[in-house]
């Protein structure tokens, strides 16, 4: 009899919650991100290091997993289903916040990697849009257990500058994630950037137009404007496979760590990227990629 033990192949559920969990890995690793941790050191956080963010990450897997197995059962977008998700993500993010000792590290990235790694089990074989249509419908509905919290740092920032938060970018099917992020990903891979700069302009797209409250928080709105100049600004050299775009991109890094701003909601929303990136049909990420 053979010694070797047949695996059985992970679920549905299973491998969405594997590729969740390593979006966020590669999202984390990704270097150099301006102000955010990666593998150079912590940014322009004093509590967070890359090895805090993997744990993190790896805790959320149950949860990941637990949120596509519901959308499988559900078999449609309903109330039902998003009370469970609502549910499921907050028993992660309790998780999370055991494994990280209190430190939000994912909070942002639970919302939109939960409500997409359902979208994803409810529409095999879609389209980035048509998943990120799905969850949108999903965002859409309400969860009354949800806890009301207008103390929030993403709240208060919201109402003072009166812009959308993590919550309306899900209810609008994430148009920083379809039009920004994919779109210069698959452009940046077609000119031959290479992966890990190809994913850094994604990275750069998405903070040139997105309006991240972890950045007005932190830096209010001379913290974002400079981050949405300066994104632009290293796209605009030829991007981070250019001398003259890594150039700019040291002096958006230079920027952001003196304003100590960090594009937290950038980073969720490339995580996000990265997801669909490996699930839609079209766009697989190349062989060999981490």
């Amino acid at each position: 009899m053979s010694a070797l033990i047949a695996r059985q192949a992970p679920s549905a559920a299973e491998h969405l919650a594997d590729l969740a969990v390593q979006a966020l890995v590669d999202e984390a690793d990704l270097s150099p991100k301006p102000g955010l941790v990666d593998r150079r050191g912590s940014g322009a956080h004093s509590d967070l290091h890359l090895g805090l963010m993997h744990a993190s990450a790896q805790s959320l897997w149950p949860a990941f997993a637990a949120m596509a197995d519901a959308a499988r059962r559900e078999g449609r977008v309903s109330q039902a289903l998003r009370e469970t998700l609502g549910q499921l993500g907050r028993d992660g993010e309790a998780e999370m916040l055991r494994v990280t000792a209190g430190v939000n590290t994912h909070r942002g990235a639970i919302w939109a990697l939960g409500l997409l790694s359902a979208a994803a089990m409810l529409e095999s074989g879609a389209s980035a849009g048509g998943i990120a249509a799905s969850a949108a419908a999903l965002a859409r509905l309400d969860d009354p257990a949800a806890p009301h919290n207008p103390d929030s740092h993403g709240a208060r920032v919201c109402r003072r500058y009166g812009v959308l938060g993590a919550r309306e970018q899900a209810q609008h099917g994430f148009p920083a994630v379809i039009e920004d992020g994919l779109l210069q990903l698959l452009a940046s891979r077609r000119a031959g950037a290479g992966e890990q700069n190809a994913r850094l302009d994604a990275l750069l797209a998405i903070m040139s137009s997105l309006t991240d409250t972890c950045v007005l928080h932190r830096a209010g709105l001379e913290g974002l404007t400079r981050m949405q100049a300066g994104a632009r600004a290293v796209l605009e050299a030829g991007g981070a496979a250019s001398l003259a775009g890594r150039r700019q991109l040291r002096l958006l890094d230079r920027d952001m760590l003196a304003l100590n701003a960090s594009p937290g909601g950038a980073a969720d929303l490339l995580a996000a990227t990265l997801f669909l990136d490996r699930l839609a049909p079209h766009a697989p990420a190349p062989t060999g990629s981490n």
